[in-house]
């Protein structure tokens, strides 16, 4: 190998680790970001490009969604979008939320977004909702009223986003069912059921003055019913279940009573039998100590056959003893 081809490997390493090195420094140093930012008006110094890099922080995330802030009049530092990408949040996402919150003239400080989006909750759709409300229609509720008719009502409830209860406010399930539970209650304390028919805005007045969105992440502006349908006679079906009920009961103590009857009549025919048994056993006693002779027995038993012929005679529903 002559001294040429030395000189041109040579050559050709060192230009291989320039570009490696210029590679590099255009890494950590994204001179187009820098020149972006610049000229945006929201400047970000090198060495906090750099110190992006460093700390595993995408300096275009970060970068533009300062330039979106600036941009939209807003005053973020580059310190807090960092800090907020580095504990987990979407940063574009909180930076979008703030946009908007500013232009529809709601106070949201970037604290309470970032706290918003690091509880898990979309932050931008609560604005958004907070803006542009929310129907959450209930399903169908079932109630009965004083005079026994079952009623079904569909109610739409008109929510909006409470931004200062979003962390840590109940949501969509609360709210549905805490109106459920006053559709029910004003409905059960209708005198009748036409009442409710004839007036249902009395109940959607009667659930919205129990500020029921206490608590909640929502803020309740209006609850509508759609729809009231007559369900059962639920107070006739209870009365004759109950009347059933009464009727077992009475025919339950009956039979108890018809049982115990039976039982005594068979304890009394027992003490007659036992007692009709002692006559033979008293009449072997008076014959053997002299109180009854053989006349006086054969009298006894004249009259006892006597007094069975009238007996039968008497008797219309024998035959024999009526010829």
């Amino acid at each position: 190998m002559n001294e040429v081809d030395v000189s041109v490997l040579g050559g050709g390493a060192i230009a291989l680790l320039a570009l490696l090195f210029l590679i590099l420094v255009l890494y950590f140093i994204p001179l187009r970001l820098w020149i972006a930012a610049w000229s945006s008006g929201a400047y970000v110094g090198l060495t906090t490009l750099i110190g992006m890099r460093l700390r595993r922080v995408p300096p275009a995330v970060i970068v533009t969604a300062r330039i979106s802030s600036v941009k939209a009049g807003l005053s973020l530092s580059i310190d807090e979008l960092e800090a907020h990408y580095l504990a987990g949040g979407d940063v574009t996402r909180v930076v979008n939320a703030l946009i908007s919150a500013d232009k529809a003239n709601i106070e949201m400080p970037f604290k309470r977004a970032a706290a918003i989006d690091l509880a898990g909750r979309d932050v931008l759709a609560a604005v958004k909702m907070s803006v542009l409300p929310k129907v959450i229609e209930t399903n169908r509720i079932a109630a009965v009223a004083k005079d026994g008719i079952q009623l079904i009502a569909v109610s739409r409830v008109t929510v909006r986003t409470n931004i200062a209860r979003l962390v840590g406010g109940a949501g969509e399930e609360t709210i549905i069912a805490r109106v459920g539970e006053g559709m029910v209650s004003t409905i059960g304390s209708a005198l009748s059921h036409k009442d409710v028919l004839e007036n249902p805005d009395h109940i959607s007045k009667n659930i919205l003055s129990r500020g029921l969105d206490a608590g909640t992440a929502y803020e309740i502006l209006s609850i509508d019913i759609a729809d009231v349908d007559v369900g059962e006679n639920i107070g006739a079906k209870l009365q004759i279940d109950q009347a059933n009920a009464d009727k077992q009961i009475a025919q339950a103590k009956a039979e108890e009573r018809r049982a115990m009857a039976v039982a005594l009549e068979q304890e009394m025919r027992a003490q007659v039998v036992s007692a009709e048994a002692e006559v033979p056993r008293a009449m072997a006693e008076a014959f053997r100590q002299g109180n009854l002779g053989i006349m006086d027995y054969y009298r006894m038993k004249n009259l006892e056959s006597d007094t069975n012929m009238r007996a039968a005679i008497a008797d219309p529903s024998d035959p024999g003893g009526a010829r």
